[in-house]
C-alpha cells in the first residue's frame, strides 16, 4: 500500500499495485462450481477475470518432506547370496505410502534403473562454444536411461540402455519415462531438441538387455506435465494447458499413441465467482500396459499458484485470489471515520455496487483519496500519512484471512469427478501442507509475506494457520497464528498429530494435537537456531529434520515422545552448503533395519545412524532417548552424488559417474561400476 510513500506519490503507487495484486471479484466465501456451457461461457468467464494478475508464485518450493514410511514393494526374483531372493528393497520416497511417484531411480530387487538429469555443457574448458557435431555427441551420449544389473552386487553390470532421459515410473516390467527433449545453449542439436517437446514412453523391460517400447503419448504445445502418480496399476496424470484467450476451449492436452485427447467446454469445471485464469488443469488415467487415456477430468485455475496432492481417495487441486482492492481501501476508510470525510467514505460505498472493472474502481477511489489529499495543508498531510501508516497495520492484521485465500478443488478417484469444492484463508508452501486422514483433510497455509497492495505491511504481518477440512471441504476446525511474523518452512502429518516449522530469525518447531478434528490445538513449541526445511519420522516418537543454520546444512534430531515439550536430541552441522533434501524429498532414504539414513551433498554422499544400538532388534523396546544420536557412519567422496537404495543389506550410492556398493554390515566396499 502507500503507507511507505508520501501520499503525493499516490499516481505512482497505485498503478504498480494494480500490476502486483491478485485483484478479484470475489464473494467472502467461495459457494460452488460448475461447468462451463459453451466457448463462449469460458471467454465471459475469461473477460470477467481479465484484471486478474498473480501475484503469488510457483507449486511451493519442491516439496520438503514427506507423509509416511513406505511400504515394502513387491519384488521379483532375484539371484542372491545361496541362492535366495532380494528379500529387503527400497522404493523412492513418496507423499502417501503405496502412492508411487516418479524419480530419476528406480529398483525391482535385480535392475536398476538410472536417468540422471542432465544440463548440456555447449563450451569447451575455455569456453568455446563447441562443434554442432560434438554438442550432438554430447547430447546422444548423455540423453539416456541407464539399466544396471544390481543383485547380487558381485555381478553389477551395466545391462541396456534406453535412449530417452526423464523421470521414471516401474509398473511390474513396465518402465514409464518422461521424457523432456532440449537443452540449456545457444545452438540447437536438432529441430526437435529445439522444440523441448514433452512425451511420455512406456517400455517392456522383461528382457533388460534389450528393452522394447510399446506407447507414446506426446504433449501438445503449451502443455506441460504439473505432477504424476501410480496407484493400484493406474498412472495417474494432471497437465496443465495455457489458455487460448481467443479459443479457450476444447483443449487437446496430449495425444496418446498419435491419438489426440480432446476435451470439450462442457467437460471443463470453473468455480461460479470468477478466479484468476491462464490454465486449463486435467486430470487423467493412463494404462501403463497400453498407454491408453480411460478418464479425464478439467478445471480452470492459476499456473503459478495450484497446488496438486494426491491421497488414496482423492486429488486435491488448489487456486489462489484476493478480495477486491477496491473493497479493501473502501473498508479502511469507513472503518476511519475520523480521519477520512464521510463524502469519501459515502463515495467508495457507491464504488462497491457499479459494474465496472476492478482496476476502474481501485482508479475511482484512487482518485478520490488523491482530491482529499490535495486539500490538505503540509502540516494536515504529513500527520495524516504517520495515522494511515499505523492504522493500515492492523487493519491488515485484522483483515487478512479475509484478503488472501485458497481454494480447493476435490476429485475422487473412484468416481473420477469433482465432488467438493472449499476455501481457507493463506496459501500453501506445497503438496505436503495438505494431508488427508480419516475422510478429513489438513491444511496449513501462511498469510501475507507477499507483495501487493499491503506491501512491507504483509511481511511483517505473516501469519500460519492449520485447518481440518472434512469430506465436503467445509471447515471444522483450527489453530491460528503459529509462528507470527514468520512464515512455514516444512510441514509434516502423521496420523493425529501435525508438525509445523516456521522461520524467519529462529526455527520454531511446533507439535499439533489433529486427534479431535472440531478442535484442533497446538500443544508444544521448540525454538533453535536456523530452520528445517525436510522433517522425516524415525519412529512414533522421534522426527528427523534437515535444513540449514547460517551457510551449512544442519541435521536435527527431535524428541516429540511429550507432545507438550520437544525437544531437539542432537543435532550435526554438515561441512556442506546444500542437500538436495532440502527441496527434493526423493532423495532421501532411510533403513530402519539397520537405523541409518542417507542424504546427498555437494560433495558426496552421507550415512548416518541415529540410533546408538544398531543391534536393537525393536527401538521401542529399547532404552531411552538417551540411546538416540547422530553419528555419521560412512562419508563417500563421489563427483554428483544423486540418490542411495538398498537391496538386502547392501547401500547402492548413485552418481553420475560411478554407483559404489556398501556392505550394510560393516560399511565396506563391495563394488562398484564407472559408466
Amino acid at each position: 500500500f502507500f503507507i511507505s510513500l508520501s501520499l503525493s506519490r499516490m499516481d505512482f503507487v497505485f498503478p504498480r499495485v494494480i500490476s502486483d495484486f491478485s485483484g478479484g471479484l470475489f464473494k467472502n466465501k467461495f459457494k460452488d462450481i460448475k461447468k462451463f456451457s459453451s466457448e463462449d461461457d469460458f471467454k465471459n468467464y475469461l473477460a470477467a477475470s481479465l484484471n486478474q494478475t498473480a501475484s503469488y508464485g510457483g507449486l511451493g518450493r519442491g516439496g520438503a518432506m514427506m507423509n509416511r514410511e513406505i511400504a515394502p514393494m513387491d519384488m521379483k526374483s532375484a539371484n542372491g547370496i545361496g541362492g535366495g531372493a532380494a528379500e529387503r528393497v527400497s522404493e523412492t520416497n513418496v507423499q502417501v505410502a503405496g502412492i508411487d511417484e516418479p524419480d530419476i531411480v528406480k529398483t525391482d530387487g535385480e535392475e536398476i534403473y538410472f536417468s540422471p538429469s542432465q544440463i548440456f555443457r555447449i563450451w569447451d574448458g575455455r569456453m568455446r562454444i563447441l562443434s554442432e557435431e560434438k554438442i550432438q555427441e554430447a547430447i546422444v551420449r548423455k540423453v539416456e536411461t541407464k539399466i544396471i544389473k544390481a543383485f547380487p552386487p558381485a555381478d553389477l553390470a551395466l545391462d541396456g540402455k534406453i535412449d530417452k532421459q526423464g523421470d521414471l515410473l516401474l509398473d511390474k516390467n513396465n518402465l514409464i519415462v518422461f521424457s523432456t527433449s532440449g537443452y540449456y545453449g545457444s545452438q540447437p542439436a536438432s529441430p526437435e531438441l529445439q522444440r523441448g517437446e514433452q512425451e511420455i514412453l512406456g517400455y517392456n523391460v522383461s528382457n533388460p538387455k534389450s528393452p522394447q517400447k510399446k506407447w507414446s503419448v506426446k504433449l501438445e504445445e503449451n502443455n506441460s506435465i504439473v505432477a504424476s502418480r501410480l496407484h493400484n496399476g493406474k498412472v495417474y496424470l494432471i497437465t496443465k494447458s495455457y489458455i487460448n484467450e481467443a479459443h479457450p476451449c476444447p483443449i487437446m492436452p496430449l495425444s496418446a499413441n498419435d491419438l489426440p485427447i480432446n476435451i470439450k467446454c462442457q467437460d471443463i469445471y470453473h468455480p461460479i465467482v470468477p478466479v484468476l485464469a491462464d490454465a486449463t488443469f486435467s486430470v487423467m488415467t493412463l494404462d501403463p500396459n497400453s498407454g491408453k487415456i480411460e478418464k479425464t477430468v478439467s478445471f480452470v485455475g492459476s499456473s503459478g499458484s495450484s497446488v496438486i496432492y494426491v491421497s488414496e481417495n482423492a486429488i486435491y487441486a488448489t487456486y489462489i485470489y484476493n478480495e477486491s482492492i477496491a473493497k479493501s481501501l473502501s473498508g479502511f476508510i469507513k472503518e476511519n471515520n475520523d480521519l477520512f470525510p464521510s463524502w469519501l467514505a459515502e463515495k467508495a460505498t457507491k464504488l462497491e455496487s457499479y459494474d465496472i472493472s476492478e482496476n476502474s474502481k481501485l482508479q475511482e477511489i484512487t482518485a478520490l483519496i488523491e482530491k482529499y489529499n490535495n486539500s490538505l495543508s503540509n502540516d494536515e498531510r504529513l500527520k495524516m500519512e504517520n495515522e494511515m501508516t499505523n492504522r493500515m497495520k492492523d487493519y491488515y492484521k485484522k483483515r487478512r484471512r479475509d484478503i488472501e485465500k485458497t481454494g480447493i478443488f476435490k476429485v475422487d478417484l473412484n468416481k473420477f469427478q469433482i465432488t467438493a469444492s472449499g476455501t481457507i484463508p493463506g496459501r500453501l508452501l506445497n503438496n505436503f501442507a495438505m494431508d488427508e486422514y480419516q475422510n478429513n483433510l489438513r491444511v496449513a497455509t501462511t498469510i501475507g509475506g507477499q507483495w501487493g497492495i499491503f506491501g512491507g505491511l504483509s511481511g511483517s504481518g505473516t501469519a500460519n494457520d492449520v485447518y481440518v477440512l472434512d469430506k465436503n471441504l467445509k471447515t471444522i476446525g483450527s489453530v491460528k497464528d503459529l509462528g507470527e511474523t514468520e512464515q512455514i518452512y516444512s510441514v509434516r502429518f502423521i496420523e493425529d498429530k501435525g508438525y509445523v516449522v516456521t522461520f524467519r530469525q529462529t526455527d520454531p518447531f511446533y507439535i499439533l494435537d489433529l486427534s479431535n478434528p472440531a478442535n484442533p490445538e497446538m500443544t508444544g513449541e521448540l525454538k533453535i537456531p536456523g530452520y528445517s526445511s525436510y522433517l522425516h519420522p524415525l519412529d512414533a516418537t522421534h522426527i528427523l529434520g534437515i535444513g540449514m543454520e547460517g551457510s551449512k546444512v544442519k541435521i536435527s534430531l527431535f524428541d516429540v515422545s511429550d507432545k507438550n515439550n520437544p525437544a531437539e536430541l542432537d543435532k550435526y552441522m554438515l561441512d556442506e552448503y546444500w542437500s538436495e533434501v532440502a527441496n527434493n524429498y526423493h532423495a532421501f532414504l532411510l533403513d530402519k533395519k539397520h537405523n541409518i539414513f542417507f542424504l546427498p551433498g555437494s560433495k558426496g554422499g552421507y550415512v548416518f545412524s541415529y540410533f546408538s544400538r544398531p543391534e536393537c532388534p525393536a527401538l521401542q523396546k529399547c532404552l531411552s532417548s538417551a540411546e538416540y544420536r547422530l553419528n555419521l557412519k560412512k562419508a563417500i567422496s563421489q563427483n554428483s552424488v544423486k540418490r542411495a537404495i538398498y537391496i538386502n543389506d547392501y547401500l547402492y550410492i548413485i552418481g553420475d559417474d560411478k554407483i559404489t556398493v556398501l556392505n550394510e554390515l560393516d560399511w565396506q566396499k563391495v563394488n562398484e561400476l564407472k559408466f
